[in-house]
């Protein structure tokens, strides 16, 4: 049987009828706002198909058509519909027509670069469920020069002040600026991480979301994407030499172990020679 005999779970449908992520639909419905069939709804395992009449106050709400977009953020906005500071939003870049998607995770006020939008439930829930390890690439210039050490920290992990956070993958590109490589990213990690290695960053920007790199899209312009880039969304590229891992900072420190055992060898071997020499 299809998902629409069977029914799908009623926080997805509100979801679909961009009513709101997943988590705040769940909400609505927690606090009595959902009506099903005329009655009010506060079962969150509530299944609904296309023949049940779901109203939330007094409007019937049904599935729009999916639409997703990539957006290149630029700095000075904040990633929320209704801003109780009256800052300026993301969606005063959009069109009245496009302004029920919602953002998939967030780039803080003083971020820029690429952040995906949509009202596909499920795509979102593809893209951030930490399980997924969808890769987000940042570009990212800091106030003053830094050794290297510091970006083995990264990859190492380094305590916040909050958690331990660290990154997949690093890259130099000069003295003070490089790129990073995160899987999951909690709240403002990067900012936070080089403000544990006495770093303050000037500039962040993500450049790639799994294999999505904008392509030349300009700051505060957006592009819709069809299928294939949705694809290419979910997936992430191939390991690339060029950039610093984990598995890197490990063989480097064991190396230099084996080195320093090596150097000292020699000495040990020579004094093991002229005792030999003297029993003799």
């Amino acid at each position: 049987m299809s998902e629409s005999e069977l029914g799908i779970r009623l926080n997805k449908y509100l979801a679909s009828c961009a009513i709101g992520s997943r988590r705040k639909c769940d909400e609505l419905i927690k606090n009595g706002g959902v009506i099903v069939n005329g009655k009010v709804c506060i079962d969150l395992s509530t299944t609904v198909t296309e023949d049940d009449f779901v109203k939330i106050g007094n409007s019937r709400v049904l599935p729009r058509e999916t639409t997703t977009i990539l957006l290149n953020k630029p700095r000075g906005l904040v990633c929320t519909k209704d801003d109780e500071l009256h800052r300026e939003t993301i969606y005063e870049l959009l069109p009245p027509n496009m302004r029920h998607l919602n953002h998939v995770g967030r780039l803080d006020r003083d971020s820029e670069g690429l952040l995906v939008m949509t009202n596909d439930g499920d795509l979102a829930q593809e893209l951030s469920h930490p399980k997924k390890k969808i890769e987000k690439e940042y570009l990212v210039t800091v106030n003053q020069a830094f050794s290297n050490d510091v970006l083995d920290q990264f990859l190492k992990g380094i305590w916040t002040g909050e958690a331990k956070a660290s990154a997949k993958s690093v890259k130099r590109l000069s003295p003070r600026r490089f790129l990073i490589v995160l899987e999951t990213g909690l709240k403002r990690q990067i900012r936070m991480m080089c403000k544990a290695a006495h770093l303050n960053v000037v500039k962040l920007t993500r450049v790639r979301i799994g294999l999505v790199t904008g392509g030349g899209l300009e700051p505060g312009r957006y592009a819709e994407i069809d299928a294939h880039d949705i694809e290419l969304l979910q997936r992430n590229p191939k390991p690339d030499r060029a950039y610093r891992t984990r598995a890197d900072v490990k063989t480097a420190s064991k190396f230099a172990k084996k080195k320093t055992a090596r150097k000292r060898a020699p000495k040990s071997t020579q004094r093991s020679a002229k005792t030999y020499k003297k029993r003799r």
